[in-house]
């Protein structure tokens, strides 16, 4: 028997009637056809499928449908509204941050979840000092409005570290985000000749929104 949802998704309404087993994820690809999160391990371990609700990045293959239902959900094609690309999304693409793409929207979204969290002042297990912190209690502490947290190689490795990229272009990723924060990111390294012979759409925009591979 199926049930209502309500979702807005990139922007648009959309109601479904969906099995209520129907993970946010498979009712995004298959019944949306919104093949922006691409659907990779579907146990919450890959990352490829990160998706931004209500401004917070979420794993949609660990999410039914039903549960986020009135959310606003967020793609990375969602990001680059009328074909603008966001500041990440070009990061991506002047740091040479990715080789196949199939991963790349779900990195894209959770970076976008990052700067957001660090803007907040949110904590992670590196974070060093935070606001608030008791010297006796290793435990995440609650955010501080007023003290953004610096995004530092450690920061963003850390809480990136959910996002897998098999063609291990992590060093790049990294300075993509450093680029997106405004951070003087080094110039992405020279191309091996196999990098060079690659399909120049292996690291188009379409790649970066997720439009290319399905």
């Amino acid at each position: 028997m199926g049930h209502p949802v309500h979702l807005v998704i990139d922007g648009q309404q959309h109601e479904l009637i969906v099995d209520p087993r129907t993970t946010l994820l498979d009712a995004l690809r298959d019944h949306l056809e919104n093949t922006s999160p691409k659907k990779g391990c579907d146990h919450g371990q890959c990352g490829a499928c990160t998706v931004l609700i209500d401004g917070r990045r979420l794993n949609s293959c660990l999410a039914l449908a039903v549960s986020v239902d009135g959310a606003e959900v967020i793609t990375s094609d969602g990001l680059a509204p009328d074909g603008e690309l966001s500041d990440l999304h070009q990061a991506f693409l002047d740091q040479d941050a990715l080789q196949c793409g199939y991963c790349t929207p779900g990195q894209i979204c959770s970076a976008a979840g990052v700067l957001r969290e660090a803007a907040d002042g949110r904590p992670s297990v590196v974070t060093e000092d935070p606001v608030g912190a008791d010297p006796e209690d290793a435990s995440p502490v609650d955010a501080d409005p007023g003290r953004p947290v610096e995004l530092t190689e450690d920061e963003i490795r850390e809480r990136m570290s959910g996002n897998l990229c098999r063609c291990g272009a992590y060093v790049n990723i990294v300075a993509a985000v450093q680029q997106a924060v405004g951070k003087a990111a080094q110039p992405a390294a020279p191309q091996t000749a196999q990098q060079a012979a690659q399909p120049a759409a292996h690291r188009t925009a379409q790649a970066a929104t997720g439009e290319d591979a399905r």
